[in-house]
């Protein structure tokens, strides 16, 4: 007789579901203790107390992640998401904005779980018989959405912009194999565009001007006069600094008067398309070649929650590859779906489960109405600064996203203008109070004075959670106006120079 051997709990089989909801009740606590325990938006005291906080915690195994005796699931579970909630930053926080780093809608975390147990591989139908069904509806409806007079729209699950921009250009480079395809993109593109033409052994993207961080048609249309082979056009639905959206429309004229393919980052925007109100933003999507969105933005998706769109399926017949042990041509010509084609990664999560969960559960409309809930925030909010007597507003926001700054730092040198803001920054974050982003511009499009042309250091809220009202910014901007004065007043005692100071 063999040696009888303790089972190992799983999350599957017939009493998978049993054993997790012995552990998933652990996890909830743990959670809500470290969440107490945090207490803001963010952890207090950053990298080093973050980093002390994780050795203290675990003090009797060395090392404490990768013990020779484990502690046991229970204690581990509880040990460590109380440990990775006290020291995390809190998306559903409204003080915590300054990333395009959403708040999950508990439905896609549940679904997020189901998907999890089962563990469904998406890179043979054989391991994934159901989900890979449930991934060909939704891409297609998904496609549809953006492109809704084609007639064989199909889209594609990424990790995010990032993925979805280097497919844009790899379907780009594929469609002229004979030559070199140059990229253009305006001074506001992802910086994933660069990564992907590097990646792909394309020339850097030519570099076309942004006035007002949208891409210029007429500034397009010289770049591409300058090009004497193929080019593809990356466009910008949302761009990360301001959330501005390119003029889609006149840049697809643009590319087809040079016979320019078009790539259309709507990362950010692109689930703008499921509000009545917003979606003519993006009037001109359905001219482009390709689309990026992403659900882990305006989605609420756990990360990751990416999608590659296109109006002509066939284009992506450029992502085929054969596997023998995958889908070899007997099992394709026998009816299995090929599911490798579907990716450029091959092990890949069913990710398209939970945002089917959530666009059956909510419908495009009630998507539409959490975006549009954000922008208008965002307008609120927007507005408030520019009441505000001690700051200043870059512009009226395209979609959710606010640049500002404290007006005390108009009375500086760039310079010392510039590091003031950056200590504003980090004095909320590390102090635990908020979580607000930076970003570069020049002055805002509405000033008229002479710092237009000049780079300036913006604060940023991304405001992505559809909970949160203008009203739950109001001490947010207070203190972001009080940390200003204190700071400055730290610099001045450390000796600024006097002449850094301009008179107003």
């Amino acid at each position: 007789m063999g040696e009888s051997r303790p089972e190992v709990p799983l999350a599957g089989g017939e009493h998978g579901h049993q054993r997790l909801a012995e552990l998933i009740p652990l996890a909830l606590n743990g959670l809500a203790e470290g969440t107490a325990e945090r207490g803001g938006a963010a952890p207090a005291g950053g990298p080093a107390t973050v980093a002390a906080s994780v050795a203290a915690a675990m003090t009797d195994e060395l090392p404490p992640l990768l013990p020779v005796r484990g502690v046991g699931a229970e204690r581990a579970l509880v040990e460590l998401s109380r440990l990775l909630a006290a020291g995390s930053v809190d998306p559903a926080d409204p003080w915590c904005a300054a990333h395009l780093h959403c708040p999950p809608l508990a439905l896609a975390v549940a679904a997020d779980v189901v998907a999890s147990a089962l563990n469904p591989s998406m890179d043979s139908w054989d391991q994934a018989p159901v989900a890979s069904e449930l991934e060909r509806e939704f891409c297609g409806a998904f496609a549809r959405l953006c492109y809704p007079e084609a007639e064989s729209p199909d889209a594609v699950v990424t990790t995010g912009g990032t993925e979805s921009n280097l497919l844009g250009l790899l379907l780009a480079r594929e469609a002229h194999p004979e030559h070199v395809v140059r990229p253009v993109c305006g001074r506001t593109a992802h910086h994933s565009v660069a990564r992907a033409a590097w990646l792909l052994g394309l020339p850097a993207p030519l570099v076309v001007d942004c006035p007002g961080d949208r891409l210029a048609p007429a500034a397009l249309a010289d770049a591409l006069r300058t090009l004497t082979g193929p080019a593809v056009v990356v466009a910008t639905a949302g761009t990360t600094n301001t959330g501005e959206i390119d003029p889609l429309r006149a840049v697809a004229e643009v590319c087809r008067d040079f016979g320019a393919q078009l790539h259309v980052d709507a990362a950010y925007g692109g689930m703008a398309l499921c509000s009545d109100e917003l979606s003519p933003l993006l009037d001109g999507l359905d001219l482009a070649d390709s689309v990026a969105l992403d659900m882990h933005k305006f989605g609420w998706q756990p990360i990751s929650a990416g999608l590659l769109a296109t109006g002509d399926a066939r284009r992506l017949g450029a992502l085929t590859v054969r596997a023998e042990y995958l889908n070899a041509d007997d099992d394709t010509e026998a009816g299995l779906p090929d599911l490798l084609g579907r990716s450029i990664r091959t092990s890949r999560r069913p990710d398209a489960f939970r945002m089917a969960v959530t666009t059956r559960a909510l419908g495009t409309a009630g998507i539409g109405e959490l975006v549009l809930r954000c922008c208008r925030t965002a307008a609120e909010v927007a507005e408030s600064i520019a009441e505000h007597p001690r700051l200043r507003l870059w512009g009226r926001p395209a979609l959710s996203t606010v640049l500002f700054r404290p007006s005390v730092a108009d009375r500086l040198s760039a310079p010392m203008a510039d590091a003031l803001i950056a200590r504003v920054r980090r004095t909320l974050l590390e102090s635990g109070a908020a979580v607000i982003g930076r970003a570069t511009m020049p002055g805002g499009p509405d000033d008229r004075d002479d710092r237009d042309d000049t780079d300036e250091l913006w604060l940023k809220l991304t405001l992505l959670n559809p909970n949160a009202g203008a009203a739950d910014y109001t001490g947010l901007l207070r203190l972001v106006a009080e940390t200003a004065d204190a700071e400055l007043a730290v610099l001045s005692s450390a000796g600024v120079d006097p002449e850094s100071v301009e008179v107003l």
